[in-house]
């Protein structure tokens, strides 16, 4: 592993296809032992306060169970803007971290709840990003919480190629 992805966005390029096309992904973990993230752009059509109720007032009356990707979709994740992210749960990068379901009363300004997430084995992530299948940025503190499509969004914000890239269509054959 040259360098941890932690923290950061992975941005799916057109070689990334099945689950993860056109996807981003926040890294929560990246280490030697693997990779874990949660994809950001997957809405579901399911209401947080039908899945998981506990977490209705904090994620909004009309928000949505986010996919967070194909690994353990029977569990969830709970991705938090919180005022002291460390007494809220585990840190991910700046105000933003994962909510610790025992610590609900934490000063929460945003939440968004993921069914399952996005891992990698040992070594996976790293051969993946030496083949060039995703493009890795800094993340910002709305990106977890935008909503619509974050892939576009996050490409142009990066410029150059990357903005080309950006205006590809979902689907190229349609075009």
């Amino acid at each position: 592993m040259d360098e941890s992805t932690r923290g950061k966005l992975l941005v799916a390029t057109p070689m990334v296809g099945d689950f993860f096309h056109r996807t981003v992904v926040l890294m929560i973990e990246h280490s030697g032992e693997g990779a874990v993230g949660v994809v950001l752009n997957r809405p579901s059509e399911v209401l947080v306060a039908d899945a998981v109720p506990s977490l209705a007032d904090a994620a909004g009356a009309d928000g949505l169970l986010h996919v967070g990707g194909p690994v353990a979709t029977d569990s969830v994740l709970a991705l938090g803007d919180f005022e002291d992210p460390e007494a809220a749960g585990t840190p991910v990068v700046g105000s933003i971290g994962l909510l610790d379901p025992e610590v609900l009363d934490a000063e929460i300004r945003r939440l968004r709840v993921y069914a399952g997430h996005a891992g990698w084995a040992p070594g996976q992530l790293d051969g993946e990003l030496e083949a060039g299948a995703w493009v890795v940025v800094d993340s910002q503190p709305d990106d977890p919480f935008h909503e619509g499509d974050v892939w576009p969004i996050v490409l142009r914000r990066e410029g150059g190629a990357y903005t080309l890239l950006s205006t590809m269509p979902e689907d190229p054959s349609l075009n």
